[in-house]
């Protein structure tokens, strides 16, 4: 308890006790103020993680791989993989100081700001009333001042009017009647004072026991809960300040696996893999050099070149000589063409060329896919206007569905083009078999074999490559051409998921199969990229329908656990 209560000192002067509540007045606002600087310093700290995690954040968008550019093909990469594992990391690290900064908010700063608030109240409560209990006693107090001075004044105005009695009854000069009322003002003053004397010991009684009370009772206890107020607030600044430690402690074992998948990252790095895909990347599908053959300038006789030498046309084996020199074809050395080059890539070495065909190949089935996709979806709306004529005419649709057909067919035959140069690099032919074609390959195989049969080129004279042409050209024409009329027995595809259709289809052209609205059947081949899907009912029926007409579930063991939709 707060014992900082005076008494009052000896000769009965006014107690001295506001200067006590003075003192505690200030300490407890100091107490207040301080809890304030604290509550301030946690706002602060809060702001720093927020500004923290927001650059770290900003940091991490700023060097992801953008897309459509080198970066994202730099990806392949497990060097760079490592980098895109540590930005994720470093991701999830500034959502950690975000969850610092928004439990320090929620636990510390808005749990101590209502908490000062209520400290004021009850702090400015327990002053009051201290205020009123002093104002009570200094009351009663002069109150006994007065009653004791009034006492004083009637005891001497007594004691005069008693001597003035005497005065006048020794007095022989002085009548009967004046002593007479001499006498009765002196009983007078003697009863007034009786009665005042009265007063002021009832008025001295209650001071004494309402100072007792004062000073043992209520003071103590206002004392007493000043102190308690105080040490509530020594104890809830003590906690906040645990707190503050336990809000940092939480989230270290989510900050230690951020790290330790960055170590992971950097450990799953593979020079090994990573300079194997610069060697497919940038390969050139040329055999190796023979020897160069000695040339005897010193004998008159025909100067040739070895046919292993690098000299050597690799397409069609022509040398030409002009001053005895031979103008081949050094492939490892020379310099590649400016500009776009050939629309075949022939100026490519093989396994460039292969690559950039297959490229080609693979954006012109997206645009395909792409245009098929809004096909049908004019056609939808084409059939909603046929069934709800007040929605629209359905001829106006037509005029669109014209022009989407002819750039299908155009991008058909860039793909037959495209898919014909790469089966002669590729040195294949079509194959006829029993297993449904994908839609978006039906109308490229007949022209791919007439157009493999057909292309016969040469090398360009600016160095492009084309295949040697070691066959006799008609004996290679008829094989190419040939095609076996016997299918080879396939073996019967396993089911790798299940699809349910969104919507129905009628499968109409060869290779699809027509399917229902809701029906499910079994997935026995995935979308290649070309917007078609292999399916099967009843284990004797297959064929291929629109990827975006259905949802495809994938079994976990075949591709994971993943969904098409």
């Amino acid at each position: 308890m707060y014992k900082l209560h005076t008494w009052l000192p000896e000769g009965g002067n006014e107690p001295d006790s506001l200067d006590q509540f003075d003192n505690l007045e200030k300490h407890t606002q100091w107490g207040i103020e301080f809890v304030e600087r604290y509550n301030k310093f946690v706002k602060d700290r809060t702001e720093i993680e927020i500004s923290y995690a927001k650059q770290l954040r900003n940091l991490s968008k700023k060097y992801q791989p953008k897309k459509n550019s080198r970066e994202e093909e730099e990806q392949r990469y497990t060097s760079c993989q490592a980098f895109l594992a540590i930005l994720n990391e470093m991701n999830d690290y500034a959502g950690q100081h975000e969850v610092i900064a928004e439990n320090m908010s929620g636990l510390i700063f808005a749990e101590l700001s209502r908490y000062i608030q209520e400290l004021k109240q009850e702090r400015k409560l327990h002053f009051q009333e201290g205020r009123r209990a002093q104002q009570h006693i200094e009351s009663c107090w002069k109150q006994l001042e007065n009653s004791k001075r009034r006492f004083e004044r009637d005891c001497k105005e007594a004691e005069r009017a008693q001597q003035h009695f005497e005065k006048m009854d020794n007095d022989l000069n002085v009548t009967k009647a004046d002593v007479e009322k001499a006498r009765q003002q002196a009983h007078t003053r003697h009863h007034m004072a009786s009665e005042s004397k009265t007063e002021y010991s009832n008025v001295l009684q209650n001071f004494n026991k309402e100072q007792h009370e004062h000073y043992y009772t209520n003071i103590p206890n206002i004392f007493q809960r000043i102190q308690d107020l105080d040490e509530r607030r020594i104890v809830k600044i003590g906690e906040s300040m645990k707190t503050f430690s336990e809000v940092d402690r939480q989230v270290i074992p989510i900050i230690g696996k951020c790290l330790d998948e960055i170590t992971k990252a950097a450990e799953s790095i593979d020079e090994k893999h990573d300079t194997q895909l610069v060697i497919e990347a940038f390969k050139s599908g040329f055999e190796q050099p023979g020897d160069v053959e000695f040339e005897d300038f010193s004998q008159p006789m025909k100067r040739t070149v070895s046919e292993s030498s690098l000299s050597n046309s690799r397409s069609d084996g022509k040398q030409e000589s002009k001053g005895g020199k031979s103008k081949g074809k050094l492939w490892p050395f020379i310099k590649k063409n400016k500009g776009s080059g050939p629309e075949d890539f022939s100026n490519l070495p093989p396994e460039q060329r292969r690559k950039k065909l297959q490229q080609k190949i693979d954006e012109i089935n997206k645009e395909i896919q792409k245009e098929s996709d809004q096909k049908d979806g004019l056609m939808k709306m084409k059939d909603a206007y046929i069934k709800n004529p007040q929605l629209g005419r359905p001829e106006t649709v037509d005029p669109k569905l014209a022009e989407i057909e002819q750039t299908i067919e155009k991008l058909r035959q860039e793909s037959q083009k495209f898919e014909a140069w790469l089966a002669e690099v590729e040195g294949r032919l079509p194959v006829r078999t029993d297993q449904p074609r994908r839609p978006s390959e039906m109308h490229e195989l007949q022209s791919t074999a007439v157009n493999n049969c057909a292309q016969d080129r040469e090398s360009s004279p600016d160095g492009s490559y084309t295949e040697e042409q070691n066959q006799d050209p008609e004996l290679k024409v008829a094989a190419q051409c040939e095609f076996d009329d016997e299918f080879d027995d396939e073996e019967v595809l396993a089911a790798i998921g299940t699809c349910k259709a969104m919507y129905p289809f009628e499968g109409q052209n060869e290779g699809t199969i027509a399917m229902a609205e809701g029906e499910t059947l079994s997935v026995i081949e995935e979308d290649k990229g070309d917007g078609w899907t292999r399916v099967r009912r009843n284990e004797d029926e297959e064929g291929y329908v629109p990827t975006s007409y259905v949802e495809v579930y994938l079994d976990r063991n075949t591709k994971g656990a993943m969904t098409y939709i």
